[in-house]
């Protein structure tokens, strides 16, 4: 097994949950939630869910290295506002706690938005700065800078700007990267043709680094290439060509990493996992 997929599965009930549900769509990874993505404030983890999320995930042969929590949405280290982007600092201190406690290692973060009100280059800074700060706290969990759109005002629309963080961070172990296909391809970077997939993985290598790379968001998307908006789409549904998902799966830059779909209709992931792994090619033996 070189090729590990899954999706972003529901929490809802306990976060033990979501290894049910990763296992009921034959998932190899799974992303999840470990608070409310969309509150500031949630109740702490109770030691019950705690264990019975490490005895499930134990049991389901899905390895903690192919689990990616996903931060809330509120989360913004560029945040130019100081008492705003405090707030948002303590609650992915908090974030990381929970992953702590749960046994995982990494946290996948939206690295931050500068709302018009400083300079990306600022913005830039103070996510660096922030992440900096987070490590201080925790020290037993790594972030992973998640490539974004270009909607709005979100950072990290660019190779360039994930790498410029990554570059600034001290402990180059705890920090790592995400491709989001559906949102790089709508930021502009071209994967339907092989000239395109070529060179923007030559971006991404040039600008990042393959070794920092530690998952993928695999989306197709729902705009098409180039136009900054960020709308996934089901596999083979969006501006994503079926000849890229084959290209993707084919390619050894993706193994040994959580392949995490974000798609449109949860009630397709089960298909959508088995339509992608049929899409490798079994090597033949030379006679």
């Amino acid at each position: 097994m070189k090729k590990y997929i899954g999706a972003h599965v529901s929490a809802a009930g306990g976060v033990d949950k979501a290894v049910d549900n990763a296992l009921e769509i034959n998932a190899k990874a799974f992303a999840i939630f470990v608070k409310n993505q969309r509150r500031w404030n949630a109740p702490p983890l109770d030691q019950q869910t705690i264990n019975l999320f490490k005895s499930k995930l134990q049991k389901s042969g899905i390895p903690e290295n192919m689990v990616l929590p996903h931060a809330g949405y509120l989360i913004n280290l560029g945040n130019p506002d100081p008492n705003k982007r405090e707030r948002s600092v303590k609650s992915l201190i908090d974030e990381m706690y929970r992953c702590s406690q749960l046994g995982l290692k990494r946290l996948n973060i939206h690295p931050g938005s500068h709302l018009r009100q400083i300079t990306e280059q600022k913005s830039l800074d103070l996510i660096t700065d922030n992440i900096e700060q987070a490590f201080s706290e925790i020290q037993t969990v790594g972030i992973v800078l998640e490539t974004t759109a270009g909607q709005g005002t979100n950072l990290g629309y660019n190779f360039e700007q994930i790498g410029y963080i990554i570059n600034k961070i001290r402990d180059k172990k705890r920090i790592s990267a995400c491709l989001d296909t559906c949102h790089s391809f709508s930021a502009g970077y071209s994967f339907n043709d092989p000239e395109g997939y070529k060179s923007t993985l030559n971006e991404f290598e040039k600008n990042i680094g393959f070794n920092y790379l530690s998952a993928v968001h695999l989306n197709d998307s729902k705009f098409d290439y180039g136009e900054k908006k960020d709308r996934h789409e089901n596999i083979g549904r969006g501006y994503l060509s079926i000849e890229f998902f084959k290209r993707f799966m084919n390619d050894p830059h993706f193994d040994n990493i959580p392949i995490i779909l974000e798609t449109k209709d949860s009630k397709m992931w089960k298909a959508e996992i088995e339509m992608l792994y049929n899409m490798i090619k079994v090597p033949t033996k030379s006679s």
